[in-house]
């Protein structure tokens, strides 16, 4: 408003273009009168891009007018074309539509309010802002449309969303995910979740406070609306890992374990399964292969009323969810009998479970939220890895939907990762516990059923825990073999990768494990992979061939296969595609094997 103020004062000493300036004058006073008003208004965050640009306008009205009264001899040295006045007057009459049209946001105007001259390059902006305005001052159906049009904008260009972050979007559509309709809450959410594709935008959120609206909304807020954030958590933590802690710290992880239990009775149940096997294995061998598939199927008996019945409930179409989601009311909510269960935790609360369709949709986000927030985060993995968390994996991962299996997978690959580089993490997986015996046996269950979607990800789990395997793997070695040469190469070849760490060298137990290996019939599987596999698989085979012959020299199977021989093969067949670690592998195995032949010929 002083930059206006400054534009009359300059029009009033005009010397030259008296009319002109007379004309601008009048216009910037208008300018000032509507400037003044806004000043009063609820102003958007938006507001200083249009602010903005009219102080550069002013700005050079002040100069063009400032020209005008200088003195004689300046005057002859300076030239003001006639245009640069109907050009400054068309910029100041832009300027005007475009405040008045901010002082008709600021209002809360109903109806579609038109494209201010600043938006006319970009009309987008223009439509954005009014979402904006909406979200801030509307009705709650106003908020619920212009929360589902915000969807449909995000998804259809990455920009549209960015923009909407700069100008102050979040806060108003975060409040819109704790207070409204349950349609536009829905849409609320599942906008913050499309807004959450990039790292830039995440930075950006967070400093919005939205982590803290989402973990109430996890607290308490309908279960569809939960989902839906949930999957929001997973994206915010895929595409910044930083906010990991932030989450953690806010309290979410409890908040996503209770999500995963079934009903109150569910922790009962396990707790006494558990207590029960606990005192059978004070009277029993721990070191019992045939323990590994007893703790899920000893508490069987006390889950079964209370647990299956409910999980088996979530197998519905999976494919369906989505659309139920996008396409449910309140009235179809109303229509299922609610039964209730306690969720404990972050504070005990009862909360309705709703169609199983959209439980079962709840518990695949929540694994994928837990699965990103575990992703290389050793503390939240340590917070995760508890008993009751652990039964409720092996529940879920034996009884549980297609899809909540997959997400399942996916989440406990991502924790035995970062459990495999930390001692400390890695105690929790202590196949002698009962809890970590029931998700082992799942494992192994998955990988002799060859279950495709969940075979890669249980394959790579079990590798990560190799070290924490005694001596009774001989099912387990036994399963990943029978599994060679029999599926796709990608599967060959994470066996393999699984096998080198059973053998390795780090492993206390490679010796038997290579026994285990050469009793089982590997040998010859992996010969055929070195001879027929992909380029990928021949690697990895090769690589547990060089670390059978190293540890048990003077097997007979060996022997059967003229292992030297195929090793030299593969020295001139495979060279090119080997790296150093492998060489110098090959050199030491085939220096081995040549001296045992030699001296026990």
């Amino acid at each position: 408003m002083w930059l206006a103020d400054q534009v009359i004062l300059a029009a009033d000493f005009a010397i030259q273009f008296k009319q002109q300036s007379a004309e601008l004058k009048s216009k910037t006073q208008i300018l000032a009168y509507l400037l003044r008003l806004l000043a009063h208004a609820r102003q958007h965050y938006f507001a200083r891009r249009i602010i903005s640009y009219t102080e550069q306008v002013l700005d050079e009205a002040l100069a063009l007018l400032l020209k005008c009264s200088a003195n004689v001899l300046k005057r002859v040295f300076k030239v003001i074309p006639s245009a640069a006045f109907a050009k400054m007057s068309s910029q100041l009459q832009s300027s005007i539509v475009d405040v008045s049209w901010l002082l008709k946001i600021s209002a809360g105007s109903e109806g579609h309010l038109g494209l201010p001259p600043f938006a006319t390059n970009d009309p987008i902006i223009c439509l954005i802002w009014e979402q904006i305005a909406i979200l801030s001052m509307g009705s709650i159906k106003e908020r619920s449309n212009a929360s589902g049009l915000l969807v449909t904008l995000f998804r259809e260009n990455d920009r549209f969303g960015k923009l909407f972050i700069e100008d102050g979007g979040v806060s108003p559509l975060s409040k819109l995910m704790k207070v409204g309709e349950l349609q536009g809450r829905e849409n609320a959410a599942r906008a913050i979740g499309l807004l959450a594709n990039d790292p830039e935008n995440v930075k950006k959120m967070i400093q919005t406070a939205v982590c803290s609206v989402i973990v109430e909304i996890l607290r308490r807020g309908p279960m569809k609306v939960q989902a839906l954030v949930a999957w929001a958590v997973s994206e915010f933590s895929a595409h910044y890992p930083k906010c990991q802690n932030l989450f953690a710290r806010l309290g979410i992880i409890p908040l996503l374990i209770d999500h995963l239990a079934f009903r109150s009775k569910y922790d009962d149940a396990v707790n006494v399964a558990a207590n029960d096997i606990e005192i059978t294995e004070n009277d029993e061998d721990v070191e019992n292969e045939s323990d590994i598939s007893s703790p899920l199927r000893t508490s069987q008996s006390k889950l079964e009323s209370d647990v299956v019945e409910g999980t088996m409930a979530l197998n519905g179409n999976i494919s369906l969810i989505e659309n139920n989601l996008d396409n449910s009311n309140d009235s179809d909510v109303a229509k299922v009998n609610p039964v209730h269960f306690m969720l404990s935790g972050a504070g005990d609360r009862t909360q309705e479970v709703e169609d199983p369709v959209i439980e079962a949709y709840t518990k695949t986000m929540v694994l994928r939220a837990i699965r990103y927030l575990a992703k290389g985060n050793r503390r939240i993995c340590r917070s995760i890895s508890k008993s009751r968390t652990l039964w409720i994996f092996a529940v879920l991962l034996e009884n549980g939907p297609e899809e909540v299996r997959l997400n399942l997978a996916m989440a406990l690959l991502e924790i035995t990762t970062v459990a495999e580089g930390d001692a400390e993490l890695k105690s929790a997986f202590n196949p002698n516990l009962p809890a970590c015996k029931a998700v082992f046996n799942q494992l192994v269950t998955v990988i002799n059923k060859a279950e495709s979607a969940l075979l890669i990800p249980c394959i790579k789990t079990i590798g990560n825990l190799a070290q924490n395997f005694r001596a009774e793997g001989t099912k387990l070695i036994s399963s990943l073999l029978n599994l060679l040469d029999k599926g796709e190469a990608e599967v060959d070849n994470e066996i393999c990768t699984t096998l080198t760490k059973f053998i390795c060298p780090e492993n206390h137990l490679h010796q038997h494990y290579s026994k285990l290996i050469i009793s089982a019939g590997g040998v010859q599987h992996l010969v055929q992979l070195v001879y027929f596999g992909e380029k990928i698989v021949k690697q990895r085979a090769l690589t547990v061939l060089c670390h059978i012959a190293l540890h048990v020299p003077g097997s007979q199977d060996i022997a059967q296969v003229n292992l030297l021989a195929v090793l030299k093969w593969t020295e001139s067949e495979l060279w090119p595609m080997q790296d150093e670690s492998v060489c110098t592998l090959l050199e030491e195995a085939k220096k081995q094997l040549f001296y045992h032949t030699r001296h026990h010929s």
